[in-house]
């Protein structure tokens, strides 16, 4: 709903407070009622925070999200982790308004009936329907690759590999020819102001700042809102964090967030 770590830590941490001086005797079904209370709480802050981001410099990307990826685990898990918190499909979500984007969310991504979401939005269960059929056909999911795990992960070391060694043939044999790099600097740091479009300007770009990164740099592989990525260091803190959108086995989309209020949570 909120694409930032720190709000959604702090909007439940006041739910939490709230419901625990709440007499809860006469609550039927308290997860409704938390779902009503967070759903709510998220609505309103959007609400708050809508000209903010209208005046926001560049390029606005969600904060990244450092994600545990477990293929040998719950594959059902993962995949319902993966499709929820993917920097493109968050993105998407940001095409809807308040309302639509939890009437979706509570429907796609949470499976409840239309009944549940009305009780908790306020609205009919007839306007949901319509609500949610209007938020699917406003967007398409981005089109996700089976069984990428370790093929997402050799491609994202590749190509950060050939990135530190300044390797531009290897690094455009990894990109798609319409890949597309979207920065995320805030107006704090210096990044592109628009997204960069092809994958020899994505390498020129990189290669035009390459020598600017700071001295002690050093990154690791992980997985970022369920994507391949890295987190770039600058001695001890975040200096940005990168995940990668993998379609038919090339780098398609490469989200970069540099913007340091986003990055406070990563460690």
């Amino acid at each position: 709903m909120l694409g930032s770590v720190q709000d959604t830590e702090d909007l439940l941490q006041n739910v939490y407070i709230t419901f625990s001086e709440t007499e809860t005797g006469d609550i039927q079904n308290k997860k409704a009622y938390l779902c009503k209370m967070v759903t709510n709480r998220c609505i309103d802050r959007l609400k708050s925070a809508s000209k903010k981001r209208e005046q926001y410099t560049g390029t606005w990307l969600p904060e990244p999200l450092i994600t545990e990826n477990r293929p040998n685990g719950d594959p059902a898990g993962h995949i319902f982790l993966k499709e929820s918190v993917s920097m493109a499909y968050l993105l998407l979500l940001q095409q809807l308004s308040e309302t639509e984007r939890a009437v979706f969310i509570l429907k796609e991504v949470l499976q409840y009936s239309y009944e549940e979401i009305a009780e908790i939005v306020g609205k009919s269960s007839t306007n949901c329907r319509q609500i949610f059929s209007r938020a699917k056909r406003s967007i398409v999911p981005p089109k996700e690759e089976p069984q990428m795990t370790e093929k997402g992960k050799w491609l994202a070391e590749q190509f950060f590999g050939a990135l530190a060694s300044g390797d531009t043939s290897k690094m455009l044999s990894l990109l798609s020819a319409d890949a597309s790099l979207l920065t995320d600097g805030g107006g704090k740091v210096k990044a592109a102001i628009f997204p960069i479009l092809g994958a020899e300007r994505i390498v020129r770009f990189y290669m035009g700042i390459l020598s600017k990164f700071p001295q002690d740099m050093t990154y690791s592989i992980t997985y970022v809102n369920g994507d391949p990525g890295l987190i770039l260091y600058a001695g001890k803190h975040a200096y940005a964090v990168l995940s990668l959108h993998i379609e038919d086995n090339k780098i398609k989309t490469i989200y970069s967030v540099l913007n340091p209020e986003k990055l406070t949570h990563i460690t």
